[in-house]
């Protein structure tokens, strides 16, 4: 097992981000330099509970219907609603998308950097108030989702409490881990890692630059052999 100590970190950083420079899936739309704010929230927003694949398809013809916070803050819930339904979870999604761009249209379009502003904005949530720290403001954040968590724990060690957003040891853990110069690469290379390697089930532990300290590893191979 990997003990949580700054080389182990540092090595663990490492290597993700040296498979990630080879292996990352750069082409996703909402990576690209240059988005504004409102392009950059709704990527996030649409990604929650969705596979990143799915979103790619979808994301531009989005923007192209609701380009803008006016537009989204403009538009019947039902149209919305209607857009989303290929993606799922299109009435969660719709409701808390119109009532960010209604906040979001008071504010013209100003989202604010203090962390307590930000987070009282509604439905913004630690997750998407992370999500702007790192990609509005360019400051180190967790990107930290079930996908970001699995490959943490199973590293290291699991967390303790079962809502990944008040386990203060993985919320440590993960912000020592993207508390890094190339914070979203970081954050990225984590993601794409439990995407293509580290996945749910049948992980690609063989594929894994990680897996000679890394804890589920070990407890997997450490198994004895059912006989048949």
């Amino acid at each position: 097992m990997a003990r949580i100590t700054k080389n182990n970190i540092a090595e663990f950083q490492e290597k993700l981000l040296d498979w990630h420079s080879l292996n990352g899936r750069h082409f996703f739309p909402w990576r690209r330099a240059g988005l504004t704010t409102y392009e950059l929230v709704v990527a996030e927003i649409l990604l929650q509970r969705t596979r990143a694949e799915t979103v790619s398809n979808f994301y531009k013809a989005f923007l192209l219907e609701f380009p803008s916070w006016q537009s989204l803050a403009n538009a019947s819930l039902s149209s919305i609603e209607d857009f989303l339904k290929p993606i799922g979870l299109y009435r969660q999604r719709a409701s808390r998308l119109q009532m960010l761009a209604v906040e979001m249209v008071k504010r013209n379009g100003e989202i604010p950097s203090n962390r307590q502003e930000l987070e009282s904005i509604p439905f913004m949530g630690q997750y998407i108030a992370n999500a702007v720290e790192l990609l509005v403001f360019n400051q180190a954040s967790p990107l930290l989702d079930v996908n970001m968590s699995r490959v943490i724990e199973r590293f290291f060690r699991k967390r303790m409490l079962s809502d990944i957003r008040y386990d203060p040891y993985l919320q440590k853990l993960a912000t020592k881990i993207t508390s890094h110069p190339k914070s979203k690469e970081m954050n990225w290379a984590v993601l794409d890692f439990a995407a293509m390697i580290c996945k749910a089930h049948k992980p690609l532990c063989l594929m894994c630059p990680l897996a000679r300290k890394c804890a589920y590893y070990q407890a997997v191979t450490m198994q004895p052999e059912v006989k048949s």
